[in-house]
């Protein structure tokens, strides 16, 4: 959430700043949000004086009735005073509201320095290695997938509809081999490994920048003996930036660093298009999640530390990919920044995201209240910071499809030989 003392300082400013996103799509939401902000403010004070002085003179009833004065017309009065103060509390909660509604689907401001527009103004800021060339005519990875039995497609579909596969053999141990790798990589840098559960309740979605703008996203969970809402997290970011929510932490223990396996669970379509086959877009997928809670001074270096991060995992993959910075309108609704790391699909010719680095600056945490006190005494807001470290659907294909031998095989890469009990090739 957006602070509200910005739009009610400078509204067209901050509607400059959000048209990045889409261009002039902001400023009308933006000038009515001041003008319910600017009514609220009016009504407050107005109600405050109504009850002030319906206080008052319902003190002085008593005495004037001890004094034999005629009370009717001051009763009178004050049922009018009643009804108006009434009135005026409605319109002014119904004001509440709309704004606070209006304001928790204000998408987060995108930092000063990136780009205007969506994918297109994209900018990719390095390259590792260079594309794998191959003397032989490749697979894909559904083919290799198929033909050495690590996925199981048609039964995965079976079991879990359009979008859903099964592993099995040796593609879930390689699976786990990927997950148990960089569960290591992130312990040896410190991380903190939580499991948190999927099941998560509905302010966990709002906190995490989700809802209400994006609640048709996920799977939603019915509760037939209650009214609580539920739903699958999309990702476990949705977890670990609400374990601290409602809380007011000690500068000290900044920063906070966690990480988290879970399996990820979206409502996105399946496609037919080539570059989208397999495992490349899917209901379900595994993830490893990394996510900091800093200061507002420390959130740069925070960034920076997470690009890198996940950055090294493909690296040490040994994988070709990019980094590219996303410019403001391809960033997703909650963050202000955003690094893609896109590894290289050989057989469609494009690079994949297998890892968002994201800050969201305190967008995240006035929405769920996340706070610290600094060495002044001062409460602050904290910042939040997450990243893929990394996400096994897309890695996954990239493995075996960079990795194919002309034999029909696929090396293990190097990092992952002691996770596979010492394998270094899948023959099938």
């Amino acid at each position: 959430m957006l602070d509200i003392r910005l739009i009610r300082e400078n509204p067209l400013a901050v509607a400059e700043k959000l048209n990045k996103r889409l261009k002039d799509g902001f400023t009308e939401e933006i000038m009515k949000i001041s003008k319910l902000d600017e009514e609220r403010r009016t009504l407050i004070p107005q109600i405050d004086e109504m009850k002030s002085n319906r206080n008052t003179v319902s003190k002085s009833i008593p005495k004037l009735k001890k004094e034999g004065a005629d009370t009717a017309p001051i009763f009178e009065e004050m049922r009018l005073l009643g009804e108006k103060t009434n009135a005026l509390s409605a319109e002014l909660a119904a004001i509440e509201e709309e704004l606070t509604d209006s304001m928790l689907r204000l998408p987060n401001i995108p930092d000063d320095d990136l780009a205007s527009g969506g994918k297109e103004s994209n900018e990719a800021l390095r390259y590792f290695g260079e594309k794998p060339e191959f003397d032989f005519e490749i697979m894909d990875h559904v083919d290799i997938c198929e033909k050495l039995g690590l996925i199981d497609y048609k039964r995965g579909v079976k079991l879990g509809g359009s979008g859903s596969w099964l592993y099995r053999g040796m593609g879930a141990r390689l699976e786990w081999a990927l997950l148990n790798f960089f569960i290591a990589e992130h312990l040896n840098d410190g991380y903190e490994f939580l499991l948190p559960p999927h099941m998560l309740g509905w302010a966990c979605g709002t906190t995490a920048g989700q809802f209400p703008k994006f609640s048709d996203d996920v799977f939603h969970i019915a509760n037939p003996s209650g009214d609580e809402k539920f739903f699958l997290l999309p990702t476990a970011e949705t977890a670990l930036v609400n374990v601290h929510r409602e809380e007011i932490m000690e500068e000290d223990e900044l920063p906070k660093k966690y990480i988290a396996y879970t399996p990820c669970y979206r409502r996105e379509a399946g496609s037919y298009r080539s570059e989208e086959r397999g495992m490349i877009r899917g209901h379900q997928f595994n993830k490893i999640e990394m996510v900091q809670y800093t200061t507002a001074e420390n959130s740069d270096a925070a960034f920076n530390e997470l690009v890198e991060k996940a950055e090294r995992l493909v690296k040490q993959l040994g994988l070709h990919h990019r980094v590219s910075k996303l410019a403001a309108g391809d960033v997703s609704s909650g963050m202000a920044r955003t690094y893609d790391i896109e590894v290289w699909i050989p057989s469609i010719g494009i690079y994949k995201e297998v890892s968002s680095a994201s800050n969201a600056r305190d967008y995240q945490a006035r929405r769920g209240n996340i706070r610290y006190r600094d060495k002044s005494g001062q409460i602050r807001f904290a910042h939040t910071l997450n990243a893929s470290g990394l996400a096994t659907s897309r890695i996954f294909p990239a493995l075996v499809e960079q990795y194919q031998n002309s034999d029909g095989s696929i090396s293990v890469p190097e990092v992952l030989v002691p996770f596979m009990g010492g394998i270094t090739k899948i023959t099938g």
